[in-house]
C-alpha cells in the first residue's frame, strides 16, 4: 500500500504540472504516454510471438505520429486523414508480402497492430485536443474515470457480493460497478454543472456523465480480458503498485473516444 500511494504522488505530481501548462509539453508527454503504451500491449503480445523489428518500428513512429497530429491546434474540430489510415493499413499488410512467413508474421498480426496504433494514437491526440480546447473538460474526464474507479473499489470490498465478470476480471462486482458509477456521476456532474456550464441541462449532463462512467468500467473489462487472454496480472510494472500505463489510463481512453461523440449534445 505504501508504494502505492508513493507512485500516487508521483504520477500526481507530474501529470498535475503538466496538465496546467498544457501546449508542447503536455502534448509531449501525451505521446510518451502513448508509446509507453504501445511497449506494453506490444510486449505482452509478444509473450507468444515476437514481432518483426521493422514492423515494431513502423508501429511506434505511427503511434507518435497520430499522437501529435494537430498538437498545437486550438480549435477542437477533429477529422481523420483517410491517407493517414491508408498508409497504416498498408504499413501493417505490406509486411506479410517481403516476410513470407507466417510463424513469424501473420494476418492477425498486422490487424492487431493496425487497431491498436489507431487506437492508441487517436486516444492521446483527443486528450491533447480537448486540453488545448479546455483544460475543464479534461479535468471533467479525469473525474468521472477516477472517483468511479475508486468508488468502484471501496464499494466492492464493503459490500459486493456478486461477480461482474468473473471470467475476466474476479475481484469486480456488480455493488462496486454501480457504486463507483453513482459517485462518479455525482462528482463529475456536480463539478460540470458548477465550474464548465451552469446553463446546461442537469438531466442530460447526468445521463451523458453516467454512459462515460460506465463506458469507463467497459473499457477496464476489455483491457482485462486482453491481461486474461495472455495471462498476465498487469500490462507492466512501469509504474510501482499500480501496474503500467494501460493499466491506469485504459477507462481514460474509452472515455474520451465516446465522449467527442456525445460532446455536441452538453
Amino acid at each position: 500500500m505504501k508504494t502505492r500511494v508513493i507512485s500516487a504522488i508521483l504520477m500526481i505530481a507530474i501529470f498535475v504540472p503538466l496538465l496546467i501548462m498544457g501546449e508542447v509539453p503536455f502534448a509531449v508527454f501525451m505521446t510518451l504516454l502513448a508509446v509507453l503504451g504501445l511497449y506494453e500491449i506490444i510486449h505482452v503480445r509478444e509473450s507468444e510471438r515476437k514481432f518483426p523489428t521493422i514492423v515494431k518500428i513502423f508501429a511506434y513512429l505511427l503511434v507518435i505520429f497520430f499522437t501529435m497530429s494537430n498538437f498545437d491546434s486550438l480549435q477542437f474540430v477533429y477529422s481523420v486523414d483517410y491517407r493517414v489510415i491508408s498508409f497504416v493499413i498498408f504499413a501493417f499488410l505490406l509486411p506479410m508480402i517481403f516476410i513470407k512467413d507466417k510463424k513469424k508474421y501473420d494476418l492477425n498480426d498486422a490487424l492487431f497492430l493496425i487497431g491498436i496504433v489507431v487506437f492508441l494514437g487517436l486516444g492521446f491526440n483527443l486528450i491533447i485536443l480537448i486540453r488545448n480546447f479546455d483544460i475543464s473538460y479534461v479535468i471533467y474526464l479525469l473525474l468521472i474515470t477516477t472517483i468511479t474507479d475508486t468508488f468502484a473499489l471501496i464499494t466492492g470490498s464493503l459490500i459486493g457480493k456478486h461477480k461482474l465478470a468473473p471470467t475476466i476480471s474476479p475481484n469486480k462486482t456488480i455493488e462496486g460497478s454501480i457504486g463507483g458509477s453513482l459517485m462518479g456521476t455525482f462528482v463529475a456532474t456536480a463539478y460540470y454543472m458548477c465550474v464548465i456550464n451552469p446553463g446546461a441541462s442537469l438531466v442530460l449532463v447526468i445521463l451523458i456523465t453516467c454512459l462515460l462512467s460506465c463506458v469507463g468500467q467497459v473499457g477496464d473489462l476489455a483491457f482485462s480480458f486482453i491481461k486474461r487472454e495472455y495471462g498476465k496480472k498487469d500490462f507492466s510494472n512501469l509504474i510501482p503498485g499500480h501496474g503500467g500505463i494501460l493499466d491506469r489510463l485504459d477507462s481514460l481512453i474509452f472515455v474520451v473516444l465516446v465522449f467527442i461523440l456525445v460532446l455536441g449534445l452538453i
